[in-house]
């Protein structure tokens, strides 16, 4: 190949390089164009996340969220992020060979495992949360269900140790800082009646604070894409009414009960909807939000109006 020929063939990579580039730039501006009815229509908008599973314990699985996190407080939504943290629970709890069960989907926790479920939730996830957030430009601020008496709690039933439920929600703190424009970033502990510290599984903790802000959207971020069917396959839309009837059938079971009930509690308080999508999904958050498509399986009331 002369050197007139080589320099025509560089051109045309060139060319198909440049072609490339320019379809990536389009394909990102007609992306825009077509999240502006959502964006319009989540201005304003309160929207709870609960951050849970393993994409937690992966750095850009992590640096991603974050990013999606810091664009919805940038375009005028109001994130609130409640987060889980079991296999970094389980991890110290076997390093201090302190065993733990589980009774549908909930920790059995005595003293010594509230301890534990207390300083990693509190200290190593949220604070590694709060700097991925302020990492990507976000001003994000960690606390937990202790401070200023955001969640009271009592005991759960059946008994499972200090395992709480969430009696009642005080959400002053959450809104102050959304309107001071930080990003509040909750772990999961209550404060009981008598000074006692409970740990409340995740997922109700953010069903019960997306109820106390009349949230329009909680998104349950976990392992899976969503609730699935008998034949496997995932739900994209249901009612109260189905979730209900498949718990009773059996179809949702396990760990996803906990989810289920939460998004039924959610809506009965005041929750617009609630959609369980798989976190591991790259911006799973803005794909929910921000297009046609949606993520996961979505669970709102039957009324039109909701």
């Amino acid at each position: 190949m002369d050197q007139a020929d080589s320099l025509v063939r560089n051109e045309k990579i060139n060319m198909k390089k440049q072609d490339s580039m320019n379809n990536d730039w389009f394909a990102t501006a007609r992306t825009l164009n077509q999240a502006l009815p959502y964006l319009q229509r989540y201005d304003g908008a309160i929207v709870v996340v609960k951050f849970g599973g393993h994409a937690m314990g992966d750095n850009e699985a992590m640096e991603s969220f974050a990013r999606d996190i810091v664009l919805l407080k940038q375009v005028n939504v109001n994130p609130v992020v409640v987060h889980g943290g079991g296999p970094m629970i389980n991890q110290m709890l076997d390093r201090l060979d302190i065993k733990s069960d589980f009774v549908n989907g909930k920790r059995i926790s005595d003293e010594k495992t509230v301890e534990v479920v207390e300083m990693v939730l509190s200290g190593r996830i949220n604070k590694h949360i709060v700097q991925a957030i302020n990492g990507q430009g976000g001003k994000a601020v960690g606390l937990s269900g202790k401070d200023a008496n955001l969640m009271i709690c009592e005991k759960a039933e059946p008994d499972m140790g200090f395992v709480g439920e969430p009696v009642e929600v005080q959400p002053r703190v959450l809104n102050e800082l959304s309107a001071a424009g930080y990003i509040p970033v909750v772990a999961p502990l209550g404060a009981g009646r008598n000074g006692e510290t409970f740990n409340v599984n995740g997922d109700t903790a953010a069903g019960a604070i997306a109820a106390a802000l009349k949230a329009d959207r909680l998104l349950l971020l976990t392992d899976v894409a969503g609730i699935k069917d008998a034949s496997g396959d995932v739900v994209t839309q249901m009612t109260p009414d189905q979730v209900r009837q498949m718990i009773a059938d059996g179809v949702i079971s396990g760990g996803m009960i906990p989810k289920a009930e939460t998004a039924l509690t959610a809506i009965e308080g005041g929750v617009r909807a609630v959609v369980i999508l798989d976190g591991r999904a790259p911006n799973a958050v803005l794909l929910e939000l921000y297009t046609e498509h949606g993520a996961g399986s979505l669970i709102r009331a039957a009324n039109p109006g909701m």
